[in-house]
């Protein structure tokens, strides 16, 4: 197990972050905890260390919105999901993470930037098939590639203005599914051995707490408060993920 004070440090806080996010706000948030854990440990050792984690938060979450979610679309959705986990499994070695995150951080910062500033976009979108499929494939492979499925889920959902509840309840589930898929590359990879796995047991009763916290949050906060937030960490998270992307160049 790791012992470094430093590590857990920045341990505690990220994991109730990713918590707090999963649990409120959809998963956007989530992905600063790689980085936070990465300042005292290798990235492949950090994402390791988390997936565990992620999954108990995953139990944690699919109990606390158990039956509130977007029912319609949600099997597309998981498909183009685990579709984009096994491309990002067959191509983990020769992508270039950089300009994952580059892509995507312009992706996000354009997004919001249509949403709110160039057609400030009210109406509700209509559920697409071809596009939850395309963006859950996106999710699903930067997911495994790089850490950050959030921000492709986000640009599909967060248009279509579903109650908040069933947004972060589709989130739930959706990535339930992936990070449970997930563990099969990682174990692949060699990721999880015995200290990572111990480090993850010990963090891993902070994952319920980092959850209820969020579902309360959620359910306090009025919904155009909370799609005004959501929009406002999906811009945060674009500006960090293109932030990095060029910094990895």
């Amino acid at each position: 197990m790791i012992t470094d004070g430093w590590f857990y440090a920045a341990a505690i806080p990220a994991i109730l972050l990713v918590g707090i996010s999963k649990g409120g706000f959809g998963s956007g948030a989530g992905m600063f905890a790689t980085p936070l854990l990465a300042l005292t440990v290798p990235i492949p050792q950090a994402a390791a260390i988390l997936l565990p984690i992620l999954c108990v938060m995953d139990v944690a979450g699919l109990w606390a919105y158990r039956g509130t979610y977007a029912r319609g679309g949600l099997r597309t959705l998981l498909a183009g999901g685990i579709i984009g986990v096994v491309l990002g499994t067959l191509t983990f070695r020769y992508v270039n993470e950089a300009w994952i995150r580059i892509v995507l951080g312009a992706m996000a910062l354009g997004f919001v930037a249509q949403r709110y500033w160039v057609r400030k976009v009210v109406e509700p979108a209509a559920p697409s098939a071809p596009r939850g499929l395309f963006w859950s494939a996106v999710s699903g492979l930067t997911s495994t590639i790089a850490h950050a499925g959030g921000p492709p889920m986000s640009i599909y959902l967060l248009p279509l203005r579903l109650d908040k509840a069933v947004l972060v309840g589709t989130t739930v589930v959706f990535f339930a599914v992936i990070n449970a898929v997930k563990l099969v590359p990682y174990a692949w990879l060699g990721l999880f051995d015995a200290r990572n796995l111990s480090t993850s047991a010990v963090l891993a009763p902070l994952a319920p707490v980092g959850i209820w916290i969020g579902v309360k949050l959620m359910r306090r906060i009025p919904e155009a408060l909370f799609y005004r937030i959501c929009y406002g960490i999906l811009l945060v998270v674009g500006a960090k993920l293109l932030w990095d992307g060029v910094a990895r160049l």
